[in-house]
């Protein structure tokens, strides 16, 4: 289903400029853009994927990742085809650089999605797979559908995308987790067909203007963003510009997509980048794709109690208030915390909308 697209402006030579993400794709009658997922069709932009999906899932909401966000609760996850970015090292390659419409398999309006939602016993409804920003008229609707039935809303995106649009995006969102893939532009040049900038621009402005909570993740790949002056510089950025309480995950790469003839992560690799990051003060920085009860685990930046235990991503200890505070001196824990956890575990379940229209 195609819906018409916002954010773009005709060209002199009849072209279509698209300015929802820093590519700025210029497009004739008929094309796409780098994307896939938006076209010129008629003189115009549209989405062409609005209503449509790649599948729907419950996960746990710590796999998206988000740590300090209504732990142990069901999130309802989708994505649809395509991506804004180039990424050789794609872990959802299959869905995000598809060029085949047939592989959304699933069609659903956003009231369909906020009402499964509901009837599943979902917090939360996660824009994940592939990149939130490309169906930004899909995702803001669904985000409006599900805030009227008390659903929240979460991204998982790259952050590359374009002041204005930025702001309409996020002011529907409630928690994301941003993508910092590397703190060097020739990371981001080579890996990944973008720039560093736009999104260190996005991440300011998420985290200092807007109520959303924020989450970071870095897939660290050997040789490309493993060293600890990269790590280092990136904690050290995160700390002065976006300041201690935003959570860092330092995530495990496996060989995948044009990517292969890179070995997987370290475990202790992940381990090191944590401890970096702490020593910079961050106050909250978790290791992921890998088994470390401690990495994943949060505990009180004052006194250092354990506050979430988590076995990937099983709970188990529980040292929180309902008002989010440590039982054993009293800080308060940033984040978005209810009186008792989740208790989904870690269950994958596949979901067929067309159940609940």
């Amino acid at each position: 289903m195609s819906r018409a697209g916002r954010f773009w402006h005709v060209l002199e030579d009849g072209r279509v400029q698209c300015d929802l993400c820093p590519r700025f794709c210029k497009l004739r009658d008929g094309q796409r853009g780098m994307c896939f997922v938006r076209a010129n069709q008629n003189g115009g932009m549209v989405l062409t994927t609005y209503g449509r999906s790649s599948g729907f899932c419950i996960d746990p909401i710590e796999k998206k990742p988000l740590n300090h966000f209504l732990p142990g609760t069901p999130v309802l996850s989708f994505g649809t085809a395509g991506c804004n970015l180039a990424c050789k090292f794609c872990q959802n390659w299959d869905i995000s650089k598809s060029r085949e419409m047939d592989r959304l398999m699933d069609r659903a309006s956003p009231e369909t999605i906020a009402r499964a939602a509901e009837s599943l016993e979902c917090r939360s409804v996660a824009f994940t797979y592939n990149d939130p920003v490309i169906f930004h008229e899909y995702a803001v609707d669904v985000a409006q559908a599900c805030r009227d039935k008390g659903i929240k809303t979460v991204a998982v995106t790259a952050g590359y995308v374009c002041p204005e649009p930025r702001v309409e995006f996020y002011r529907h969102m409630d928690a994301a987790n941003i993508d910092l893939k590397a703190f060097s532009e020739r990371f981001y040049r080579k890996l990944a067909a973008g720039h560093l900038d736009p999104v260190k621009d996005t991440l300011q402005y998420v985290c200092n203007e807007t109520e959303v909570w924020v989450e970071l993740t870095t897939l660290i790949i050997p040789g490309w963003n493993d060293s600890e002056s990269e790590l280092r510089e990136m904690a050290e950025w995160v700390v002065t510009d976006l300041g201690t309480d935003v959570p860092m995950h330092f995530t495990a790469f496996h060989p995948d997509w044009k990517l292969r003839e890179v070995p997987a992560t370290p475990a202790g690799t992940l381990t090191r980048a944590r401890e970096i990051a702490r020593e910079c003060g961050v106050r909250f920085a978790y290791t992921g794709n890998v088994h470390d009860k401690s990495g994943g685990s949060t505990f009180c930046h004052e006194c250092g109690e354990i506050l979430v235990g988590r076995d990937w991503y099983v709970l188990s200890e529980w040292n929180l208030t309902a008002e989010g505070l440590c039982r054993g001196c009293g800080a308060q824990i940033p984040g978005v915390f209810e009186a008792q956890p989740g208790t989904w575990g870690p269950r994958r379940e596949p979901v067929r909308l067309r159940d609940y229209r």
